[in-house]
């Protein structure tokens, strides 16, 4: 089968389009035909193996782990394993690898539990672009955010791929939603459905007025003191370490994360952190949401597998909107 193969952290130069083996499904494993798959930040960071941190928790310095990228797809099931009960061939699906990656080829390998049908509604780009953002903004917004009907929201970097599924849950959960992007994505988020928009470039949403019960933040970009001036004196801060950086750094985006714990223990207000890997129960969620239709999938660019290196080379660059997809 085709794949995208990677042998040493490094640019989008050191992945390469090879022949390698077909998988074959371990115990309660799933063998999916790869119709699309997603590109994610996290696609980046492992790539790079930056932050460094990220390199030492996989156990591996100088290369990765997992020689195939890609997390996010949608697909066919071609064949499953003996204990797998939910699915079976031919049925269309989606879902994540989770960090065994693999998803930038013909065909993956995925636990059965993290797989889910694919909403008849979507296309397969469609379908693959939802896992891990989607995922990601369910759990910050739901679970680990407990956000209330009639409770005001701001989500920082409202126009990426988890921002774009952040808005739109948001205000399906009944939230009042401020979403901050850059000027030529206000547009986009307000038509998401965003009730206030502020343009970074233009206004510093940390000088406004407005409090809100929710901050979400999806860049890293601002200090935790900045953040929390437009809290609520009961509110809570939600980081996720996103964002993409360059140049070997140590702990990179996680590095707000790792103050917010400490802080977290000298102030009132609530300072967490948030992430997101799909699996059944999350993707159902997900599913009732783009089936209802308050959820729709955003694509900005579709590539097709064997330029995967030029999709991840935009969304390195930081102004790709919502969602980067291959098609395979």
């Amino acid at each position: 089968m085709k794949a995208i193969v990677q042998d040493t952290y490094g640019s989008p130069e050191t992945l390469s389009l090879r022949e390698t083996p077909q998988p074959s499904p371990s115990a309660r494993e799933v063998l999916v035909r790869v119709r699309a798959a997603a590109v994610n930040a996290y696609d980046w960071h492992m790539m790079r193996g930056d932050p460094w941190v990220m390199r030492l928790a996989h156990r591996s310095t100088r290369e990765p782990r997992a020689r195939i990228r890609g997390r996010d797809l949608a697909g066919i099931v071609e064949s499953v394993d003996d204990e797998v009960t939910t699915l079976r061939p031919g049925d269309e699906v989606y879902g994540d690898t989770g960090e065994e990656d693999g998803a930038f080829a013909e065909y993956v390998c995925v636990a059965e539990n993290k797989l889910a049908p694919k909403p008849g509604k979507l296309t397969f780009e469609q379908a693959a672009a939802v896992p891990l953002a989607g995922t990601t903004a369910l759990v910050g917004l739901r679970d680990a955010g407990k956000l209330q009907s009639g409770q005001h929201v701001l989500i920082n970097g409202a126009s990426g791929g988890v921002g774009t599924f952040a808005v739109q849950i948001a205000k399906a959960l009944g939230a009042t939603v401020t979403a901050v992007c850059r000027t030529r994505n206000a547009e986009l988020v307000a038509e998401l459905g965003a009730d206030h928009v502020v343009d970074y470039t233009r206004e510093d949403f940390t000088r406004g007025e407005a409090r809100h019960e929710l901050v979400l933040d999806l860049v890293g970009n601002r200090s935790l003191a900045e953040f929390r001036r437009v809290l609520t004196p009961d509110g809570t801060l939600l980081l996720s370490g996103g964002g993409v950086s360059r140049g070997g750094t140590l702990f990179g985006p996680m590095a707000l994360i790792v103050r917010g714990r400490l802080t977290s223990r000298f102030v009132k207000h609530r300072i967490g952190e948030f992430s997101g890997s799909s699996n059944r129960d999350l993707l159902t969620s997900l599913t009732e949401f783009i089936e209802s239709g308050q959820v729709e999938p955003v694509i900005d660019r579709s590539y097709p597998l064997e330029r995967t290196a030029e999709a991840i080379r935009y969304l390195e660059t930081e102004h790709a909107r919502a969602k980067v997809v291959l098609t395979v």
